[in-house]
């Protein structure tokens, strides 16, 4: 268990750094966004700590990925248009895994033995595939950081698990494609477009197969050309900075950071995946497409409200004490997701059945677009876990947590009282203000990053890095209380099919490597 100054440090420095993307937005909702915008949310970053019994080298990991990713944008661009914010995250893994490539020949040897598994799992790869294609598993998160159904990082972890290579460096490949974000592509793409494209399905495989492959041997490469492919809303491949460029000088940037950490011992998993998951908040988080969003009042509102409750609540965790390191962070996604539902509740929404309207939702895009992108339920996933884990949260015990994470009680508070959610009456017809909230949790759905909350678990994340470089802290082997496959228990068993657990239908979080 860590000591009392971890778990302040924990807390001070990654409402730190929401309050910085929070504060932020808020004044410059409706601005054009630039680069130097983001400023506020590095300058929290740069606060960040080692603190009692962590290691400095695993925090640099994380600072020095924020400076060098800012900078480096710097020169390259002077904004990010919204067409190529999302994947500013993906630019970071793929030079490290290089690094590691050019440093650890022993590591290249298993990658290179992964590769021709991938290939050797035409049948796995294929089955995933057209299940993710037919909507088998219903609205899934193909680029969970968890091996939840339907993930790129389960089908990674499948391959994984009976593959002769060392437990670390498996440990690091399924890390990779987690938190470390190994490139954008998500598993499936290739194949759809190909079968959508008239190809037959063996032509579709060999294209999946490919790709799979190369997101592993030339990972910046790969990058750059889905990158260069990708036409988000008809407008074109990436245009807001050279791709490769951005790789090549993040690479020479963080080399001595990266070999720092190595032989300090952080695990190889840590190495590859703490560097991605805290850039985002500069010119995604932090951004024009968030400027645009946070212009609705009521959005920003929650936005604000939500914080605060966030912080109270983590200030309620510190009093009481926290039975582990990873406390805070349970905390920061309950209070997060119970948040969410909280909100829905206010305006009599019951949730199962708002579950049930975003399922359906997706099943008539799957029927309606067969084209989709793979990515384009993600959020959406995210909503639905959120409210589906927070309404478990709120309910009353001994049916739900009674309002409860880890016996610190929620404070939802500054919801109640905020100026704009506690008169929502003065944002429509009076008399009938039962639906603006939600109307803007809906909103959620599309860009929900800031209530999850990502930069706090981000922060919170690194700190666990640091205290134990040693252990790998992506993927988490936990069960994520999916609302969409609550269908998966049925009679008490997990749902059969070929490579489903009895006990825990499709998810791979019990058989994680």
């Amino acid at each position: 268990m860590a000591s009392k100054v971890v778990y302040q440090a924990m807390v001070d420095q990654a409402m730190a750094a929401l309050r910085a993307d929070v504060t932020n937005i808020k004044a410059r909702a409706g601005t054009e966004f630039k680069i130097t915008d983001a400023q506020p949310y590095v300058d929290a970053v740069n606060g960040m700590k080692a603190v009692e019994g962590e290691l400095p080298e695993a925090i640099a990991l994380h600072v020095d990925s924020v400076n060098a990713h800012y900078e480096i944008l710097q020169g390259l661009c002077d904004t990010v248009r919204p067409e190529d914010d999302p994947f500013v995250e993906h630019y970071q893994t793929p030079p490290i895994l290089e690094i590691l490539y050019e440093v650890q020949p022993e590591f290249r040897a298993s990658i290179d033995k992964f590769i021709d598994a991938i290939g050797a799992n035409r049948a796995l790869i294929g089955r995933e595939a057209v299940r993710l294609y037919g909507g088998v598993y219903g609205p899934i998160c193909t680029v969970d950081f968890a091996p939840s159904p339907g993930s790129t990082a389960n089908v990674v972890n499948r391959i994984l698990v009976d593959l002769d290579i060392p437990k670390d460096h498996k440990k690091t490949i399924l890390a990779a494609k987690s938190f470390g974000m190994n490139t954008s592509y998500g598993l499936g793409a290739n194949f759809k477009d190909a079968i959508e494209n008239g190809k037959t399905v063996d032509e579709a495989m060999d294209s999946e197969i490919a790709i799979l492959q190369q997101i592993y041997d030339t990972p910046s490469a790969a990058q750059t050309e889905q990158m260069l492919g990708h036409n988000l809303g008809g407008h074109g491949g990436h245009t807001s900075f050279d791709t490769a460029a951005y790789m090549a000088q993040y690479k020479e940037r963080m080399r001595p950071t990266i070999l720092a950490a190595l032989d300090a011992g952080v695990h190889p998993a840590n190495v590859v995946c703490v560097p991605a998951y805290c850039v985002g908040d500069v010119a995604h988080h932090n951004a024009q497409t968030m400027f645009n969003f946070a212009q609705d009042p009521i959005v920003m509102a929650m936005m604000e409200a939500h914080t605060d409750a966030l912080g109270n609540t983590l200030n309620r965790g510190l009093e009481q004490g926290f039975k582990s390191e990873y406390g805070p962070v349970s905390l920061a996604i309950g209070t997060g997701a119970a948040g969410m539902a909280y909100e829905l509740m206010l305006d009599y929404m019951p949730i199962n059945s708002v579950v049930e309207l975003l399922v359906n939702r997706f099943h008539n895009m799957v029927a309606m677009n067969p084209n989709r992108g793979m990515a384009a339920e993600l959020h959406n996933v995210d909503l639905i876990m959120s409210i589906w884990r927070g309404w478990n949260i709120l309910k009353p015990k001994p049916l739900g947590g009674g309002g409860e994470v880890g016996g610190v009680e929620l404070d939802f508070s500054p919801i109640d009282e905020h100026e704009v959610l506690g008169n929502i009456h003065r944002y429509t017809y009076p008399p009938c203000a039962i639906t603006q909230r939600v109307g803007a949790i809906f909103k959620f759905g599309d860009f929900p990053c800031l209530l999850t909350p990502e930069p706090v678990t981000a922060t919170m994340l690194t700190h666990i890095a640091a205290l134990h470089p040693e252990s790998a802290i992506a993927p988490i082997g936990i069960d994520k209380d999916w609302g969409t496959t609550e269908y998966r228990f049925i009679n008490g068993r997990g749902v059969q099919g070929l490579g489903a657990d009895p006990k825990v239908g499709y998810e791979q979080w019990n058989v994680m490597v």
